[in-house]
């Protein structure tokens, strides 16, 4: 679906560097007229020998604005000939090079107050920034210069104020090299229930109680303080009880969300953000992490809830990823553009026409009643984003249906609108594979198989798992992208520590042993790579990686979670498993470091919080052991195991009689766990004692 160089040949002519790259958002620049670079020694050294200023612009290629400035202002000659004259023109996909854009957002937020996408930042020879912003126009408008002025300035300064360009980028750099350490100005904290609980209030005090979610337009789904509330919807923090207030939001979000335009009514999955506050009108770009997160937030709230509404919205979120993100040996690509024909959304947005035409009077007005398709319209043009103005629930009794009989009747329509979609023009797919973001579609299929019951979901976590373990490991080392058949760049600490969290959930629902072997291999070269031995904590760029002007952390959480959480996570896992107290100093140092800005910031920090709330419940711990491929027993207790919402559980599924070898963690745990009359067989343990082995499906789920 991405654009081919053919295409992109007779838009321009010309191939510039780009065309050597792997990553679709680089590859839809490679025939700009612009001398652009990647991000590399050629560019840097060129910078240095002609002493003149680069030209970094970041972006990703779902991203609209980044078109609409390529189009007005990268495809232009004039202007292209400008850039070449005066700069030397760096690209970089943000999702590729992520250490270099989250430096150089921070750079362009302590200079403009704001951020996003197109990056537009302005650099010495030696990498310090000294003029940024975002998009640009070719005109001046919006209250912004025209981007060509922009540059003709920019160089004017260059030549003329070159003492006060150093002085300033080198005060900027001194503020991005003490960014990271404002958690250890605000003091110490304690690990307690206290900090959730204050935390949880906060989330609360800043929620939208209407249509869910935090704030105002543009909203985002932030699942991770949804994945807290849960949380706090199901425990006492030895503070208020807050218990009620947490499952009343978490509902509200989660329906509000799936009955809105930023779900996909129609293909399953969900849009990046809102452009409203009731999650009407998407930005329509589709991210696998997005889709990833959301999955397992809706499967944990099917279980906490029993609500089988959210366990559809989550199986047609898996069902749109294997459809339309899969590549054919088991990964998945990146995204869905925003844009097709020129357009946003136009690939999903319907006229009430269009709708009646295709499923005829009867079943037009149907389907229009039930997704809110109007002659007016909500979106450009007198189209419609689908989305349901009511519940399920509500739409069933109108039409005296049971909520079953609504989705049947709705069905081959939802075909048939779906068929005369993708005979639309698609939007572009960004076609490279991210270790991270693949990681963490491997945890989403992963709880679609221990609380769907579906195998082939658990098939579908394999297969990608298999594909990152050939295509993007040398070595001992995770790689961070692969694109065109070629995978590159030294892995961060989120594709450390996603991976590492995946594989600990495949050994969680499957006794292959290579899971846990991987798993707790690549925690270990997280350690070695990403802690900081002086202040405690992960750098996100590791000890080998390329000098820059100064070393990142993954500190918050974004639309991922920060690395900082999940590499949190994994060790207190591997703990839990292995009753090793090696990391405890490390990770009691992450929670009281961390824990006044846990407080202070809680929807930037839920995911360590869900970790804290782990940390502080101290078990269960769950060993199932399979009586051996064939056995019959062990996907029954598996299940009765996973009927329940139950976060702070560590479960490893172990086949009986496979040899320890050099698994010595694994011990204490394995120690006398085999099966009992020949069945896959449960063992529990908690506060350091355990329950006799149980071999019974029923009273496993009375314990769970």
């Amino acid at each position: 679906m991405t654009t081919s160089r053919s295409q992109q040949e007779h838009k321009t002519g010309k191939a510039n560097r780009l065309i050597e790259e792997t990553s679709t958002y680089l590859l839809q620049h490679a025939y700009n007229p612009v001398d652009w670079y990647a991000w590399g020694p050629d560019a840097l050294e060129r910078a240095k020998k002609e002493d003149k200023p680069i030209l970094l612009s970041v972006g990703y290629a779902a991203c609209h604005w980044c078109h609409v400035m390529e189009h007005e202002s990268f495809e232009d000659e004039e202007t292209a000939a400008v850039m070449n004259k005066l700069f030397v023109n760096i690209k970089v996909d943000r999702e590729e090079r992520t250490d270099i854009d989250e430096i150089y957002m921070k750079a362009v937020q302590l200079m403009t107050g704001h951020g996003g996408w197109p990056m537009t930042v302005f650099l010495t020879p030696e990498l310090k920034p000294f003029f940024g912003g975002t998009y640009f126009p070719k005109e001046d408008k919006h209250g912004l210069p025209a981007f060509r002025r922009l540059l003709m300035a920019i160089n004017e300064a260059w030549n003329t104020k070159r003492d006060e360009i150093e002085e300033s980028s080198a005060d900027l750099v001194g503020h991005l090299q003490s960014f990271d350490s404002i958690a250890a100005s605000l003091g110490k904290g304690e690990i307690e229930y206290s900090v959730i609980d204050d935390a949880i209030g906060k989330l609360l005090e800043h929620s939208d109680s209407r249509w869910g979610g935090f704030g105002g337009a543009p909203k985002f789904p932030h699942s991770f303080s949804i994945d807290l509330l849960m949380r706090g919807a199901t425990a006492d923090y030895k503070g208020r009880d807050r218990k009620r207030e947490c499952l009343d939001l978490v509902t509200i979000t989660l329906d509000c969300m799936a009955y809105g335009g930023i779900h996909d009514q129609l293909g399953g999955g969900f849009a990046r953000y809102s452009v409203d506050r009731q999650w009407l009108i998407p930005h329509f770009e589709k991210m696998l992490y997005d889709n990833a997160l959301l999955c397992q937030t809706y499967l944990n709230g099917s279980l906490l809830t029993g609500r089988t509404y959210w366990a559809a919205v989550a199986r047609g979120i898996m069902d749109f990823v294997c459809r339309e993100l899969r590549t054919e040996d088991g990964g998945f690509y990146s995204s869905l553009d925003a844009d097709s024909e020129g357009h946003e959304g136009k690939f999903y947005v319907w006229t009430r026409d269009e709708i009646m035409d295709e499923l005829g009077k009867v079943d037009g007005e149907f389907f229009c009643n039930v997704y809110g398709a109007t002659a007016q319209g909500n979106f450009e043009h007198e189209t419609n984003a689908l989305h349901l103005p009511a519940s399920p629930e509500e739409t069933a009794r109108k039409y005296k249906l049971s909520v079953d009989e609504l989705w049947s009747k709705l069905q081959p329509m939802k075909e048939t609108m779906l068929k005369k979609r993708a005979g639309r023009i698609r939007p572009g797919r960004d076609e490279k594979v991210l270790t991270s973001w693949n990681s963490l579609m491997i945890s989403a299929f992963v709880d679609g198989y221990r609380i769907l019951k579906e195998p082939k979901y658990l098939q579908a976590a394999q297969d990608c798992a298999n594909f990152i373990l050939k295509n993007l490991v040398k070595g001992d080392r995770l790689l961070r992208t692969w694109g065109q058949g070629k995978s590159k760049i030294d892995g961060y600490l989120d594709d450390y520590a996603f991976f590492a969290q995946a594989l600990l959930d495949l050994a969680s629902v499957d006794p292959n042993p290579i899971w846990f072997d991987k798993a707790f291999g690549y925690a270990k070269t997280m350690m070695d790579l990403f802690w900081d031995e002086e202040t405690g904590g992960f750098f996100y760029t590791s000890t080998e990686h390329e000098a820059l002007v100064t070393r990142p952390r993954s500190l918050y959480d974004g639309s991922i979670p920060s690395g900082l959480s999940v590499g949190t996570s994994v060790l207190l896992r591997l703990c839990r498993l292995s009753g090793d107290s090696q990391f405890d100093g490390k990770l009691e140092s992450i929670f009281k470091t961390y824990a006044p800005l846990m407080m202070r910031v809680p929807d930037q920090f839920a995911n360590l919080l869900c970790a804290m709330e782990l940390k502080l419940s101290n078990g269960p711990e769950v060993v199932l052991v399979s009586a051996g491929d064939k056995d019959a027993t062990f996907e029954p207790m598996l299940f009765a195991l996973n009927q329940r919402f139950s976060p702070n559980k560590v479960v490893f599924i172990w086949r009986a009689g496979e040899a320890l070898g050099d698994r010595k963690a694994l011990t204490s745990l394995l120690e006398g766990r085999k099966i009992v009359d020949g069945k896959t067989t449960a063992y529990v343990c908690q506060n350091f004692t355990c329950d006799a082995p149980i071999n019974n499906p029923k009273k496993l789920s009375e314990k769970f």
